[in-house]
């Protein structure tokens, strides 16, 4: 990783932009920020091999710290800036890093350009025992995070494929970047595809619909990327003058409503694309016109996807996890996303929901998603999740105080069959996220939630 960072930093000139926020940050900048940040942490100790946890709130202190850290050849432990200190021990635990690496200031949802760092070295911290030179967690949505590893043939491979895209960014281009850079898509398809071609990162201050387009009017960008959520917003804030120079963007992280795609394409005349990857691969298919939805494009260069038992699954060299345990996913060189699928005539992929998302209710097969669906037609409900726990669980969101829970299994039973309902109804006014912005749907998390 340390001659790919230092291939990287030296592509382009030093007065090519790279970052903007407030400011703008030229290539020459950066390489003397990241040699600063690098000199300062070798001096604490830390080299080849080092295990350095990074809980770094956004900005452009953060990015150069990774970039310092993997320019001495360590090992970056990625932690979401937006989780709890108790959140951060249970990560800690897993991992048991020498160093920590912490923003003195706690992340309150603006992005600044700057942040004092504070490191603590840990004694019973353990270096790296493998080439894995980033670590992530999955969302936990769903339990207790896996802990991942990617190698550094893994990263290099997967920016690679964001370069050989067809519609990516590409150089000279101002790209408006809504993703976490502690998250996959942050790291890979931002900062080092823009290090790559020679893209010029914008950062928006707070990820609201009004902050986001205002951003994107002052810097003239010309892409945006981020999660579904982030497009549904701007969908309800409709103001197309201030994308007028966008000509394209993509969502990743999970699958976008068809309703909320088409609501941004009447919106700003143009479509949001889709990339489907998961945090223990990368990227894996991309459709940056989003003409291909319902599917999610096609496969990306050098990755191998098949479907086998109505499961997506990617070929990977080796278990992506660091922790005990294949988790019952890795088998034979084929990784199980969880995901369920179908490739169309065109060698697209579709995916048709999360394997989890089907369960046997009293002897018969019920799709939660098919639930959802059902939920979400109810003119008062924003959001809606299904989960199963002994029984079918319904949680919606909604602005109204005119919705109730009888309200909505009135609808429900009006549009599935009896033993697809849900038993339990909760009106919510906003339904909780994980610190990727996925909706949760871990029963205890929405119980606590009520």
């Amino acid at each position: 990783m340390r001659e790919f960072v230092t291939d990287l930093l030296r592509r382009h000139g030093d007065d090519v932009p790279v970052f903007t926020h407030e400011h703008t940050t030229t290539h020459g900048a950066l390489r003397a920020a990241v040699a600063a940040e690098a000199s300062r942490f070798a001096a604490s100790g830390v080299g080849e091999g080092s295990a350095v946890a990074l809980h770094v709130p956004p900005s452009f202190t953060h990015l150069e710290v990774v970039l310092a850290l993997w320019g001495l050849g360590a090992r970056v432990i990625s932690i979401d800036p937006r989780l709890t200190p108790a959140e951060v021990d249970v990560l800690l635990d897993l991992t048991r890093p020498q160093f920590v690496v912490r923003g003195v200031a706690r992340h309150d949802g603006v992005f600044r350009e700057r942040h004092e760092l504070v490191t603590e070295e840990r004694p019973d911290g353990r270096p790296a025992a493998t080439r894995h030179r980033l670590v992530q967690f999955t969302s936990g949505s769903t339990g207790v995070p896996k802990v991942v590893g990617r190698s550094t043939e893994s990263i290099i491979r997967e920016v690679m494929r964001f370069g050989a895209a067809e519609g990516m960014p590409g150089r000279g281009e101002r790209m408006l970047l809504l993703n976490s850079t502690a998250q996959s898509f942050g790291l890979m398809g931002g900062l080092l595809h823009a290090l790559a071609v020679g893209v010029r990162l914008v950062f928006a201050a707070r990820p609201t619909a009004e902050e986001v387009l205002r951003t994107a009017a002052r810097h003239e960008v010309d892409f945006v990327t981020g999660v579904p959520h982030h497009f549904e917003l701007l969908a309800e804030a409709a103001d197309r003058s201030a994308l007028r120079t966008v000509r394209g963007a993509f969502a990743g992280g999970e699958l976008m409503r068809p309703d909320v795609a088409e609501r941004f394409a009447d919106a700003y005349g143009f479509r949001v694309g889709e990339c489907f990857g998961t945090t223990e691969t990368g990227a894996l298919t991309m459709d940056v016109t989003g003409t291909s939805r319902p599917s999610v494009g096609r496969p990306l260069s050098d990755t191998t996807i098949r479907v086998r038992d109505g499961l997506v699954e990617v070929a990977l060299d080796q278990s992506p996890y660091l922790d005990d345990g294949d988790h019952g996913r890795y088998l034979d060189g084929w990784f199980r996303t969880g995901d369920r699928g179908e490739f169309d005539a065109r060698g697209n992929l579709r995916l048709l929901g999360r394997a989890d998302s089907l369960v046997v209710v009293r002897g018969s097969n019920v799709d939660l998603t098919q639930v959802e669906a059902a939920l979400r037609a109810h003119p008062l409900v924003t959001e809606a999740i299904a989960v199963h726990d002994s029984v079918i669980e319904a949680y919606v969101s909604t602005a109204s105080d005119a919705l109730t829970p009888e309200a909505v299994a009135a609808w429900c039973a009006e549009r599935l069959a009896e033993f697809k309902q849900p038993q339990r109804v909760h009106v919510l006014r906003a339904l909780p996220r994980t610190s990727s912005g996925k909706l949760v749907r871990n029963p205890r998390v929405l119980a606590d939630a009520r």
